[in-house]
């Protein structure tokens, strides 16, 4: 179908008067008679050695001054017409010398001819403009009669890192010759080439000297023949790369090849006008690299010398003289009087057609198209326009959107650009969007030869598809911008990207599962009836959800991919390390039904949006999330038509009103602070397990503070500090600035000046530090210097902060001091927070959800029992994150083991085991391990409320508690319980203070105020006043204190 289009499409531009025949410079492979592609002549460079001489060239007025050109070719020289100079560089008349000659050249390549100065003197010195236009004595008498020939030609392409600056032009056996020459009318398009070489490389009749010799054995005989008549200033040899044909392995040569033209550069202005009627994605492309190219078009040789390919559809005479292009098979058969089925070449290359000018018979030239005419007419044959569907092609044409690599500038973009403008004066597409190239991971192209890259199919079987999709389209490529392929690239894209992600997804669908199975309650998510939270995260989740719909929106319709998936990115690390993690909690019901309802509603309503966006990009692992969460959707609410599948949905519309930009502020300050606080615990090696006593924020906008107050006790629960403080005044801290220099940089930079400027780095004050912190730069010593060239740090009047040991960091708008103090409590609770770590992960190996019931068994050996210590002081807060039975060895031999294994801990060895099922104890005291002593012996342990007949029974003093007006949090479950008031007897007994303390660590109200009675009526208040052995097996009421949240 292309082809027989393409030859429409040829006939069209013949029509126009837009085909000639002509030459162009090609590759050749003289071993196998044919010319090659640019892309088969760069297939195999081997390194050579080759001729390397420098010819004089006298010029007509004064033949006793000549110009010097050098070549690596002398078999070019018979076919010499031209030189050329650049006119921008400096050039010279100098005399040699040694030799006595007066020769000119380029001053800067006066070192290819001579080591030392004294080896020449210069006479003039001009710029190559001065050169232009003038004659010179030719090497040889071939082609004397060439019009305009022999002259010094002007062009910037003369370069001032090889030869002499004078290159010679032979325009049939080089490109930039050629266009020189070209340029300046050397030679004309429709004149007979000079190119005295056959197509074995071997010298035609022309050049009489040297006729018959395969041009590289003539290179030495043409330089004997220089040498002879004078023309010889040096010769020697060079090594370098050269090109050989990948079949024989044979030497190439550049030589003019006949060929047929579509003319371009008429239409240069038109193609311009219509390229700036599309628009680029990158846009520096259509002004840059495509539009500089459209500049410069030449006219572009569609044919190709080569069997396989569609053929041209024109039958010439013997003389080219008369030519008919064919159109259609119709109008093929009806010349040719035969029935035509196959337009291939073995179909019709024997077909003819009776000349109308008497010149016997036409026959079909035997060369194809270039492969790029027949995609540039991809948009007509696609519809096989203009013979059929030309309703259809006119509705699509222009295309709305194609994509492509940024080398198609030179390729598909610029030949569907030019037969569009050649046949329809418009462009052909509306949008585009440019690829980087992706190389291999050094840099060079990616090559089936060199087999440097990895297997693409090892890589998705590794990683997965979508990992490598992701990872390419959200790199450099998408910008137009070369890749480097690393695999761990890949691989961090499914470790830090879709992991997570697929993580948060798991999390979601066992609390769904979790909440069926414990509270009975099947989770249905409805859009229209979900309620509207009240948690400050949820808000700000949904908020940041809709302006990711809405930024979305906005970006594809620009098809701006490179600004589009790095925030969806960005949005999977929000959704995991931000949102899922600040509400545990909440997603695994510890403050209760509703609240927990809530929040899942929240997470499904985020996992389902991020879905549908991502599955564009990441299709496999959207579809396998979707299946899942579909069967989750109120039946009732399902708009979409068909849901079979998330890739026939629709993509989300922006819901204004959950956008909320003052929440999305306050969060990311918060996040703020919660960073430099991580920053500061991983520059002091400080685990995050480990509390620490405090964190200061200082912020010269009491509004910021304000938001951040609002949102304590998410940097306390994150940064794991017991206070948050809050200033606008660094100096009450002590603060300072100091600078120390980058000595890497400014030594490499500043060199001698380098000590100078450090001393005075370290002199600046701490004002002037502070200018550079906000300006950027600074003047020192005389050197402007950036952020990149001094470090700051903070340093703390020790007066000023006492004791306390604060360390600093800042971004550009707050700064944070973190107390650093040492504190042996707080690292006891972060030897427990390990103990749970090593609890967690024991849990993860075995792959248990959180819906199963297990029993976990310890035995810690440490010097001073210091491991047993933290554990048993630590046990409701453990108990309390782990949520099951924490006990000592032994292992009763009913339970089966799931897990055990021996670790190290802090110096330590523990050794814990997980056993299949729970045994939880009664209501409250689930977690309250008792060991009861009696004269200094144990007497035995309860692990609930006991009994008791009377006071004679009893070992310890005790009372019972009722939890009156409020529910238990921190996972109990019972509003009654029993406390000891002394354990042994007459030891360890309970103050007022002690007794509040413990009543709320029973029902888990630890952040509450409490007030005690002996009647439920609460007119009876237990006071300090009230002996502690009075309450002796009573009953105590205990009554929370409301708080400003619960009106």
């Amino acid at each position: 179908m292309v082809s027989f289009i393409a030859r429409w499409v040829f006939k069209q531009l013949y029509d126009k008067g837009l085909v000639y025949r002509g030459v162009k410079v090609m590759p050749f492979s003289t071993a196998c008679n044919t010319p090659l592609s640019n892309f088969e002549s760069h297939q195999n460079y081997k390194d050579v050695q080759d001729p390397s001489v420098f010819i004089t060239f006298p010029l007509e007025e004064d033949e006793n001054v000549s110009l010097v050109a050098w070549t690596t070719t002398p078999w070019t020289l018979p076919s010499n017409l031209a030189l050329c100079v650049n006119p921008e560089m400096q050039y010279v008349k100098i005399k040699d010398v040694t030799r006595g000659k007066l020769l000119i050249l380029m001053e800067a390549r006066l070192l290819a001819l001579y080591k030392v100065e004294t080896d020449y003197e210069i006479l003039e010195r001009f710029p190559g403009s001065y050169l232009k236009g003038k004659k010179y004595r030719p090497l040889f008498d071939y082609f004397l009669k060439e019009n305009g020939a022999f002259t010094v030609l002007a062009d910037s392409y003369v370069r001032e890192e090889e030869g002499t600056g004078v290159v010679h032009q032979a325009p049939y056996f080089g490109a930039d010759d050629y266009r020189v020459c070209m340029d300046f009318n050397i030679i004309q398009k429709d004149s007979p080439p000079v190119c005295p070489v056959d197509a074995s490389g071997c010298f035609t009749a022309e050049v009489t000297d040297f006729m018959g010799q395969y041009v590289k054995d003539a290179d030495k005989n043409i330089i004997r023949t220089l040498k002879e008549r004078g023309r010889l200033l040096i010769a020697s040899t060079l090594t370098h790369s050269y090109p050989f044909c990948w079949r024989s392995d044979t030497p190439l040569i550049y030589k003019a090849v006949p060929s047929w033209f579509v003319r371009v550069e008429h239409m240069v202005d038109q193609l311009l006008q219509n390229n700036d009627l599309c628009y680029w994605v990158p846009e520096f492309v259509r002004e840059k690299r495509f539009g500089n190219w459209l500049k410069d078009a030449r006219d572009w040789a569609v044919s190709r010398n080569r069997y396989w390919g569609t053929p041209i559809p024109l039958w010439v005479s013997d003389d080219f003289e008369e030519v008919v292009c064919i159109g259609s098979v119709a109008e093929l058969e009806e010349l040719t009087g035969a029935k035509v089925s196959d337009l291939h070449r073995e179909s019709i290359d024997h077909l003819t057609i009776p000349s109308h000018c008497g010149k016997g018979v036409l026959r079909r030239i035997s060369e194809v198209f270039d492969c790029w005419f027949e995609s540039g007419s991809m948009p007509y044959a696609q519809v096989h326009y203009p013979f059929e569907n030309k309703r259809e092609f006119d509705d699509a044409f222009p295309a709305d959107f194609i994509a492509e690599g940024i080398d198609q500038t030179r390729g598909w973009f610029y030949t569907l650009l030019v037969l569009a403008t050649a046949l329809f004066g418009q462009p052909p597409f509306r949008n585009v969007i440019v690829n980087g190239l992706v190389l291999a991971s050094d840099g060079q192209k990616m090559s089936k030869r060199k087999k440097n890259y990895p297997d693409p199919l090892s890589i998705i079987h590794k990683y997965g598809a979508d990992a490598l999709r992701l990872y390419l389209i959200n790199s450099p490529v998408v910008r137009a911008e070369n890749l480097r392929f690393k695999e761990e690239g890949v691989r961090d894209v499914l470790k830090d990207v879709l992991l997570p992600w697929y993580n948060a997804y798991r999390f979601f669908i066992q609390n769904v599962l979790r909440l069926q199975k414990e509270e009975e309650m099947e989770f249905i998510y409805n859009e229209n009836t979900a309620r509207e939270s009240a948690n400050v995260t949820d808000r700000w989740v949904l908020s940041c959800m809709q302006s990711l719909v809405g930024f979305f929106e906005t970006e594809m319709a620009a098809y701006r991919l490179y600004t589009v998936v790095p925030r969806l990115v960005k949005f999977v690390d929000v959704l995991t390390n931000w949102y899922v993690r600040m509400n545990r909690r909440r997603l695994k019901g510890e403050n209760g039904v509703e609240d927990c309802v809530t929040a899942l509603e929240t997470l499904f309503s985020v996992l389902l949006s991020l879905c549908r966006l991502m599955a564009p990009y990441t299709p496999f692992l959207t579809e396998l999330m979707y299946q899942n969460l579909k069967l989750l959707i109120d039946p009732v609410s399902v708009q979409d038509k068909d849901t079979q599948s998330i890739h026939y949905l629709m993509l989300p519309h922006v819901r204004e009103e959950l956008i909320d930009k003052s929440t999305e502020s306050a969060v990311s300050r918060m996040q703020s602070v919660i960073e430099l606080g991580r920053v500061i615990r991983d520059r002091r090696t400080i685990p995050i397990k480990y509390p620490l006593k405090e964190i200061v924020v200082i912020h010269q906008d009491p509004e910021a503070l304000h938001e951040i107050r609002s949102l304590e006790k998410y940097i306390i629960e994150e940064l794991n500090v017991r206070e948050v403080t809050l200033s606008t005044d660094k100096n009450k801290y002590g603060i300072r600035l100091r600078a120390e220099p980058d000595h890497m940089v400014l030594g490499k930079r500043l060199k001698g000046a380098f000590r100078a400027v450090m001393a005075a780095i370290k002199q600046l004050s701490s004002e002037e530090l502070e200018c550079f912190q906000e300006s950027g730069t600074i003047v020192v010593e005389g050197h402007e210097l950036h952020e990149e060239d001094i470090r700051l740090m903070y340093t703390f009047d020790q007066k000023t902060g006492g004791t306390t040991q604060y360390e600093a960091h800042s971004d550009a708008q707050a700064l944070v001091l973190l107390d650093v103090t040492p504190d042996q409590s707080m690292v006891d609770e972060g030897v427990a927070r390990e103990v749970i770590n090593r609890i967690q992960k024991l849990r993860k190996k075995c792959n248990l959800v959180p819906t199963d019931e297990i029993t976990v068994y310890y035995k810690a050996k440490s010097e001073g029992k210091y491991l047993n210590n933290v554990i048993e002081s630590h046990m409701e807060f453990i108990f309390a994150t782990i949520k099951a039975p924490l006990k000592p060895y032994p292992v009763p031999v009913s339970d089966k083991i799931i897990i055990q294994e021996e670790m190290q801990l802090k110096g330590s060895a523990l050794e814990i085991t997980l056993t299949r099922g729970s045994s939880l104890p009664g209501p409250v005291c689930a977690y309250v391990n008792l060991n009861i002593y009696a004269n200094g012996s144990e007497q035995g342990k309860r692990s609930a409320p006991a009994v008791v007949d009377g006071p004679s029974t009893a070992l310890c003093r005790y009372i019972n508690l009722q939890l009156l007006n409020a529910g238990p949090q921190e996972c109990v479950k019972g509003t009654v319980g029993t406390l000891l008031l002394e354990n042994p007897p007459g030891q360890n007994g309970l103050t007022h203070q002690g007794l509040l303390y413990e009543a709320a660590k029973v029902f888990g109200l630890r952040s509450r105020k409490l007030k005690l009675f002996l009647n439920e009526t609460q007119t009876h208040e237990i006071t300090e006043e009230i002996p502690m052995k009075a309450l002796n097996m009573k009953t105590v009421y205990v009554s929370v204190l409301p708080t400003t949240a619960d009106f």
